[in-house]
């Protein structure tokens, strides 16, 4: 019986074909919230690190069921590429998000912050919330459904800053994606899809929370129809879509002396576009500085070193060399450091998405441009045949894809 959260990757494809056979059920069983999260595959972990690939898992499910039985399943998994290729197209969102951060938390009024420490700790009027911000925090994770119930509550009937809400799931939630959590956020404070949002309604948690989920029932009286207004945000904010960025082609004679750089946004080197590489040398990095700039908790940071540790022991007995895990203060500077002792001419690595490991590019490659050991970062050809897609909102999105997915099925 595989962990109830994966982290390795032998856990994580354990955990996945005790999981295959349930994809087409996955319909009429996914909204319905229990203690075990049984009705959910739990891989959302190891997606996010892509320890486990999506086009593992979209692969696998077609030999197994057809696309009509499994269409809900296959939408959940290809969800999160959507919000990447999204925001891949509208990085200023994430940007404006990071920078406005402590100016929301600065603006909050007494009664606000008192609010939004009773929130973070759990101790809010109402149990079932108390009961998911528990279980963030004690577990790193939450079912899909509770995630959107919390945010609505945090929004609507709290009246907090949506962003103070994305940064407190961002800091604890294992799978923390800056593209589904932040996007996600929006949607429900109704900015992703303007007209939109999403409010939290007590018959639907009576109708999927099981029973014991709701032996508080304290406070359900607030999140009756009609008790809770929307709330309305005065952001302005420009969407615009912009191109996505070039990414790089690996050059055709590759120097003698190259490495591979992993970073916790793609850990599966063993399969895909690098996996026939000769690199003389593997490199990750953890930063406690960063961990500490971005305030995560204890359980993100614990799943993150292990991740990382179990992507480079892969990597090492894939490539046959060696490679090392380092914490340090400064990810540039130690890269740098590692293409010099190791007498590199060039270092490899799958692009990184928008967010924190993007955010810290340019000073790595202006440092590994003075050290002449340039970086050429590599998209995985599905990722640069399925991102363009995500043009406008999911369906359109879906039907594009699920085009080429009946001609594979």
């Amino acid at each position: 019986m595989s962990p109830r959260f994966p982290i390795t990757r032998a856990q994580a494809l354990e955990r996945w074909q005790e999981f295959l056979p349930q994809a087409s059920r996955y319909s009429t069983q996914r909204n319905h919230v229990t203690l075990d999260h049984a009705n959910v595959s739990r891989l959302s972990p190891v997606l996010r690190t892509r320890v486990i690939l999506e086009d593992e898992i979209v692969s696998q499910t077609l030999a197994n069921h057809s696309l009509d039985a499994a269409e809900k399943w296959l939408q959940e998994v290809c969800w999160r590429r959507y919000w990447k290729g999204w925001l891949e197209m509208r990085p200023q969102i994430w940007r404006h998000y990071r920078q406005v951060l402590q100016q929301r938390r600065d603006q909050l009024d007494v009664q606000q912050k008192e609010r939004l420490k009773a929130l973070e700790s759990g101790q809010t009027k109402v149990g079932i919330m108390n009961h998911f911000v528990q279980e963030l925090l004690n577990t790193g994770y939450l079912h899909n459904h509770a995630r959107m119930w919390l945010a609505s509550y945090w929004i609507h009937a709290e009246r907090l800053p949506w962003e103070l809400g994305a940064d407190f799931f961002f800091r604890h939630l294992l799978d923390a994606d800056p593209a589904s959590n932040t996007l996600s956020w929006r949607w429900i404070a109704g900015l992703q899809t303007r007209g939109k949002i999403y409010l939290v309604r007590r018959a639907n948690l009576e109708k999927y929370c099981a029973p014991e989920l709701l032996e508080d029932s304290s406070g359900l009286v607030m999140l009756e129809d009609g008790q809770i207004k929307p709330w309305e945000s005065e952001e302005n904010l420009n969407a615009a879509r912009q191109p996505l960025p070039s990414w790089d082609q690996l050059p055709a004679d590759l120097p003698a002396r190259y490495g591979i750089w992993l970073h916790p946004d793609d850990l599966c080197l063993e399969v895909g576009e690098l996996s026939q590489l000769r690199p003389c040398s593997i490199a990750a990095f953890t930063s406690h500085y960063i961990y500490s700039r971005y305030q995560l908790g204890t359980h993100r940071i614990r799943h993150l070193q292990t991740v990382l540790d179990d992507a480079v022991q892969r990597a090492c007995r894939h490539y046959e060399t060696t490679g090392s895990l380092e914490d340090t203060p400064d990810i540039a500077l130690a890269i740098t450091r590692w293409a010099t002792t190791e007498k590199l001419e060039a270092i490899i690595a799958y692009a990184p998405f928008v967010g924190p490991v993007a955010d810290a590019l340019p000073r790595m490659k202006e440092l590994l441009k003075g050290s002449n050991c340039p970086l050429y970062l590599i998209r995985r050809r599905s990722d640069q045949n399925i991102l363009p897609m995500a043009q406008a909102g999911f369906f359109p999105f879906w039907e594009n894809l699920k085009t080429q997915l009946s001609d594979r099925s």
